[in-house]
């Protein structure tokens, strides 16, 4: 059983904090972070109050950490995408990246980086700054990949790396809020292949 750090030698808490964590994760991917009242959190995380505050913080740290999961773990075909050798297969390792991860029937619909900021109260601001800056370093990743494609001739010389990177990232959490509206896999492979059918080379 896993323990957070800081917690009191020889007295082990009673729930294991990774799964209470993942589960704390699905709330906010299926809620958003307005949506995901303490009420909701505590009681998909199995534990009192007293001891989400003593393992994870306030509600906006368990958001980060919460976020951190995600983004480690079903949001981690980002950063294999840009590993492909090709800006092609680095396009389509985000496109058929997001949808394995936001149409799985075993997992929430939609994308948690898109559904977690869909609304921006004073109290979610720090929430959806957070989602923001998420999304822009996501983005700027894959400028920076697509321009080294250009670089080593692998896309034209006068292909536009940034236009491309805003491009696919647009295309991507499009397909996060058609899977969220419950649009069928199938329908959004589709999408995916007009998007690549569409490719500069």
């Amino acid at each position: 059983m896993s323990r957070s750090p800081g917690a009191a030698v020889g007295r082990p808490r009673e729930f294991d904090t990774d799964d209470a964590l993942d589960n704390a994760m699905r709330t906010f991917w299926q809620r958003g972070y307005e949506g995901s009242s303490l009420t909701d959190l505590t009681g998909a995380m199995g534990i009192t109050k007293t001891s989400m505050y003593a393992a994870f913080g306030n509600k906006e740290q368990l958001f980060r950490k919460a976020l951190d999961r995600y983004l480690q773990g079903p949001s981690a075909y980002e950063m294999e995408a840009l590993r492909e050798p090709t800006a092609r297969a680095v396009a389509e390792g985000f496109l058929r990246g997001v949808l394995d991860t936001t149409t799985r029937p075993d997992s929430p619909q939609g994308c948690l980086t898109v559904q977690g900021a869909l609304a921006a109260s004073d109290g979610a601001r720090p929430a959806h700054e957070i989602l923001l800056k998420v999304r822009s370093e996501a983005g700027d990743r894959l400028a920076e990949r697509f321009q080294r494609a250009v670089d080593e001739g692998d896309l034209p010389a006068d292909a536009d790396a940034d236009g491309l990177a805003r491009y696919i990232m647009t295309v991507v959490f499009g397909l996060a809020v058609q899977a969220a509206n419950g649009v069928a896999r199938e329908d959004l492979d589709r999408v995916v292949d007009a998007t690549l059918h569409a490719w500069p080379m």
